[in-house]
């Protein structure tokens, strides 16, 4: 009887996961974008770039308020405290645009918050929707 080798297989290392490669540098942004999104259960703040790309984001809900307090505007400046401290250590902003979107309680101090981490503001826009009624439906006009 002839005897069965039990072949091991071989470990060398192509057969190993690649390892990723290397991350590419931090990239400097000099100026950038914030964007507030102020609802009255919560406040998102974005930090971007010019083109739109996402540098740091943050919320209320994120920084461990639950429930109504996440609509508060102490929620929103702690929110965006921590949005901007990040951007600005990982990618020294230094000046940026303001957008404030909804009706929350957090506007405004968001917008504070923005000041005291020590970056400019150039400019603040309000881009919250307007409604106007909408376009003629379909169909007849009722008299």
């Amino acid at each position: 009887m002839a005897e069965e080798e039990k072949v091991m297989p071989e470990t060398n290392e192509s057969s190993a996961p690649k390892s990723k490669q290397a991350k590419k540098g931090k990239r400097i942004v000099n100026s950038g974008a914030v964007h507030i999104q102020a609802t009255f259960n919560n406040t998102i703040v974005s930090v971007t770039d010019k083109s739109g790309g996402v540098l740091a984001a943050s919320s209320a809900g994120a920084n461990g308020f639950r429930g109504s307090k996440k609509g508060t505007a102490f929620a929103a400046g702690v929110a965006a405290e921590k949005a901007l401290e990040i951007a600005k250590k990982n990618h020294a902003l230094n000046s940026v645009d303001v957008y404030v979107s909804g009706i929350g309680l957090g506007r405004d101090a968001a917008i504070r918050a923005i000041s005291t981490v020590g970056i400019k503001i150039d400019s603040i826009t309000d881009v919250t929707p307007i409604a106007h009624g909408g376009v003629r439906p379909k169909g007849e006009r009722k008299p």
